[in-house]
């Protein structure tokens, strides 16, 4: 763990709450088995006002200023991203088709000295993410782009019902939405062994309000999520400016880059890096 690391994230998280700077101390393991065990209920956690309290409106200046470098892609999807012409059954989740209105700002575009930069290059961040997730270790995404991002949903957009295809995802708001963009979920809905399609094409129809939670999210919460099996979604905003987060992606190994493909429509450009993704991929997954 390097010194630079630690005193970087003591200057911008709140250690009285979250003590990173004692590392396995027994302040640290309480607030790790609190989260553990949130995730293990509801397959999500949120750490409220992990950014220090003075440093928040740095925060939000920080990441609206650079939110006009967002590349846009409106798409049509389903809730699993896969192919709309699919043959599924008549009644199948997976033939409901919704507009995705996302917008990412890539890493390069960020500055080093941005406080959700300086934040996902942390190694004691880094490690202390890994324990709440109970894994040995995290690994920053070798991809120039996506492995920090600043997500934009502009009025009028939305991020529909999903699921994610990584086991677990690290987020930040840094800015609400006016009215609207609400992070509503579904804790655990499926799982490995159960698609549960009942319960999801309830939902996409409007009708499976019990299974929904929803969060109240501010500046400088960080948000833990297992969105693999809990299907999610950020709700249409409104008002008269964009909603931000921050999206901090990290891997179980090394060298991990995203596909030529997924990166041109993520950020309407590949990189040298891209084009030779395929030789350090650890699987054969399409996305």
């Amino acid at each position: 763990m390097s010194t630079s690391g630690t005193v970087s994230a003591d200057r911008m998280v709140d250690t009285d709450r979250y003590p990173l700077s004692d590392p396995d101390g027994p302040a640290w393991r309480a607030v790790v088995a609190r989260t553990r065990d949130e995730l293990a209920g509801h397959g999500c956690c949120v750490l409220p006002d992990f950014i220090r309290p003075e440093l928040r409106g740095e925060l939000e200046r920080e990441c609206a200023e650079i939110a006009p470098l967002a590349h846009t892609r409106i798409e049509r999807v389903n809730a699993y991203n896969i192919a709309l012409d699919t043959p599924l059954p008549e009644d199948h989740p997976g033939r409901v088709i919704m507009e995705r209105g996302n917008a990412f700002v890539a890493r390069d575009h960020i500055p080093a000295t941005a406080i959700i930069q300086r934040l996902y290059a942390s190694p004691v961040f880094q490690r202390f993410v890994a324990d709440c997730f109970a894994l040995p270790a995290l690994h920053e995404l070798a991809d120039p782009l996506s492995a920090l991002t600043l997500n934009v949903i502009a009025p009028g957009r939305a991020h529909p019902w999903h699921f994610d295809t990584n086991e677990f995802t690290v987020s930040m708001l840094t800015r609400p939405a006016a009215a609207g963009g609400v992070f509503e979920y579904c804790p655990n809905i499926r799982s490995a062994e159960s698609e549960n399609f009942a319960d999801v094409a309830a939902v996409l129809a409007g009708r499976g309000e019990r299974l929904v939670r929803r969060l109240e999210l501010r500046p400088g919460d960080l948000q833990l999520f297992r969105g693999r099996y809990s299907l999610h979604r950020v709700s249409t905003v409104r008002g008269e400016h964009a909603r931000h987060t921050a999206i901090f992606a990290y891997s179980e190994r090394p060298g991990v880059l995203g596909s030529a493909e997924r990166t041109r429509q993520l950020f309407g450009r590949v990189l040298d890096e891209h084009r030779a993704a395929d030789a350090v991929r650890g699987d054969q997954l399409l996305d």
